[in-house]
């Protein structure tokens, strides 16, 4: 058995600072082969035991059933690897139409979080209406706990030194020997797609971006559900306008995106924006509506 394995150095230029990254958490041998347990994995678990206590803690104060919200949880988490899994296929489709095999070979990578959104999302719709409980209002938990999941989880791409961005001059620009031999492996996609890589110049730190600004996101919609929560679905709204518009924006500096067809258009930057888009104009029209209500009220009361 054999602890932190699977070591890259990690360094940061502009800020001087140098250490060892392990991508193994433990090595446990069996049989002839190798049982490896990988801290993405143990990163992406902790993040959703954390969703998933917070979730359970909101469901109790908002007096919902508890057994209900584990059938969500448990079916919930099913339809998301599935739904992310799918969505990475289908973006992927000249490679997986001549390999069909590979599909299922979740291990090696290819899961999008667009994808296991909306998978989940889909599965806890008809897990509603068979519990009884009432979906919108599970929206807004899973909008919360969403961002504790993706803020804690995205620490795993760092463990795996994946998913960084374009070159930087910015202090915190990261670089490995994982990351320099990720570029010159793929020049030609980025040419292919545009994008200009210099393998001697550190990278945006994607995932940090992203984890902050998700944490905080959590940060800002607990605020807004403690003192601000006007109608049901606010909080899921409110997810959709953080999220959207961190991943439009950091999806721009991504070298791992998905692409529409053969164009340079990045599928969930697209879809980013458009959420953005629609999420923004239903809060605008909710508080509207809201508001027009409630002059009807005070009108009737006179």
């Amino acid at each position: 058995m054999r602890f932190l394995t699977g070591h890259t150095l990690v360094s940061f230029p502009g800020l001087g600072w140098e250490f060892d990254v392990y991508a193994n958490l433990l090595e446990i041998p069996m049989g002839d082969g190798v049982i490896t347990i990988k801290f993405y994995g143990v990163l992406i678990a902790l993040g959703l035991i954390l969703a998933a206590l917070f979730g359970g803690r909101k469901a109790y104060t908002w007096k919902m059933s508890l057994d209900s919200m584990i059938d969500v949880l448990i079916y919930g988490i099913i339809g998301a690897v599935v739904g992310a899994r799918l969505y990475y296929v289908i973006f992927q489709w000249d490679y997986y139409k001549d390999n069909l095999g590979d599909i299922f070979k979740i291990w090696e990578g290819g899961l999008a979080i667009y994808g296991g959104i909306i998978g989940g999302i889909i599965v806890a719709y008809f897990v509603c209406k068979k519990t009884g409980l009432k979906f919108i209002k599970l929206l807004d938990l899973f909008g919360m706990s969403l961002l504790i999941g993706q803020g804690i989880g995205r620490w795993g791409n760092f463990t795996n030194q994946e998913a960084f961005g374009t070159n930087t001059t910015l202090p915190w620009g990261m670089t490995s020997d994982k990351i320099v031999a990720y570029i010159n492996n793929n020049q030609a996609d980025f040419i292919k797609n545009g994008i200009e890589m210099d393998p001697n110049l550190p990278v945006h730190p994607t995932f940090l971006y992203e984890s902050l600004w998700c944490l905080l996101g959590f940060v800002v919609l607990y605020i807004v559900c403690q003192k601000f929560y006007k109608f049901d679905g606010q909080l899921f709204l409110g997810y959709g306008i953080i999220y959207g518009i961190e991943r439009t924006i950091v999806e721009g500096l991504r070298t791992d995106s998905l692409y529409i067809g053969d164009t340079n258009l990045r599928v969930s930057q697209v879809l980013s924006l458009a959420i953005v888009v629609v999420c923004v104009a239903l809060t605008i029209y909710k508080f509207i509506k809201l508001k027009k209500s409630k002059t009807m009220e005070v009108q009737e009361n006179v």
